[in-house]
C-alpha cells in the first residue's frame, strides 16, 4: 500500500474560490483556502457542501498549507465515506510506487528499471519501463459513478480539451521500434466499474480514428483503479481495457 507520510485530514468544502483554490471548514475553522490540484472539473458536480480529504504541506513558502485530495459524496456526517481523488498529479507517485512494488507485474512483468518523464518523439511521457512506455491519464471530466440526490450539480459544457492526450497517443504509435511496447493507463481514484465514453467531445471522430490507428500498430490501453483513504492509497485492481 502507498502510505501517506502523515494520515490526510478531513475538512468540507465551502466553494470553489477559483481554478486553483477552494475554500474549506477545517476542524471548525471556515474559509480555508486551499489548493486545487486539478483545473478541470469535477464530473457534473457542484462541490459546496462535499466532504473532502486534505494534505498539509510543510513548506512555509507556500502560499496555501493544504491540498483538497479527494471529495466524497456521502453526507458529511457519516462516518464510512467512499473517497473520490481528485490529484490527478499525485496519480503517477502511486503508480510509480506500485510499478517498484510488483503491483502492475500482469501488465509490465517484474519491473527491474524505470525512468520518469522520458521523451518519445516531441512528447515527454510519464514512464519507461524496460521496454515499455506508459502514459498515465487520470480523468475528471466524467464521474461514472451514482450521484445521490443531496448533492447539488450543474449543466457543464461539451469537453473539448484532447490535444495533449491525442499528441501522446500519436507518438506512442508512431514512434514505437522493435521490442518495444506502449501503453496508455487510465486511472481512477475511485471504484470505476470500466471505463465508457459517457459524452463524446467536441472532437471525438478525429480523436477516435486516432486512437484506433494507434491500437492497430501496438499502443495498449489499460485501467487502473485506486481506493484512497486518510492513511494511504491502495491499487485495487487494473485490467486491459477498449476505447471506443
Amino acid at each position: 500500500m502507498f502510505v501517506f507520510t502523515t494520515p490526510l485530514v478531513e475538512g468540507v468544502i465551502e466553494k470553489r474560490k477559483s481554478q486553483f483554490t477552494m475554500l474549506v471548514t477545517i476542524d471548525g475553522e471556515t474559509g480555508v483556502s486551499c489548493h486545487c490540484p486539478t483545473i478541470g472539473r469535477i464530473g457534473n458536480l457542484d462541490i459546496s457542501g462535499r466532504p473532502c480529504l486534505l494534505s498539509k504541506s510543510d513548506d512555509p513558502n507556500r502560499k496555501t498549507s493544504y491540498t483538497v485530495e479527494a471529495v466524497s459524496l456521502n453526507r458529511p456526517e457519516e462516518k464510512n465515506k467512499a473517497w473520490i481523488g481528485i490529484n490527478q498529479n499525485a496519480a503517477n507517485r502511486y503508480v510509480e510506487h506500485y510499478l517498484r512494488n510488483g503491483g502492475f507485474a500482469d501488465m509490465v512483468g517484474n519491473v527491474t528499471e524505470d525512468r520518469r518523464e522520458v521523451f518519445l518523439g516531441i512528447s515527454k511521457l510519464d514512464f519507461l519501463v524496460g521496454s515499455t512506455y506508459l502514459e498515465v491519464k487520470t480523468p475528471l471530466q466524467h464521474l461514472q459513478v451514482d450521484v445521490p440526490d443531496w448533492v447539488k450539480t450543474k449543466k457543464v459544457t461539451p469537453f473539448s480539451s484532447t490535444g495533449r492526450m491525442s499528441k501522446h497517443f500519436e507518438e506512442l504509435g508512431g514512434s514505437l521500434k522493435e521490442h518495444e511496447r506502449a501503453i496508455l493507463l487510465v486511472c481512477f481514484i475511485y471504484d470505476n466499474p470500466g471505463f465508457e465514453i459517457i459524452e463524446r467531445s467536441t472532437h471525438y471522430d478525429q480523436v477516435k480514428e486516432l486512437v484506433d490507428r494507434n491500437v492497430s500498430k501496438g499502443v495498449e490501453t489499460w485501467q487502473a483503479n485506486f481506493a484512497i483513504t486518510p492513511t494511504g492509497v491502495e491499487l485495487k485492481k487494473y485490467f486491459p481495457i477498449h476505447i471506443a
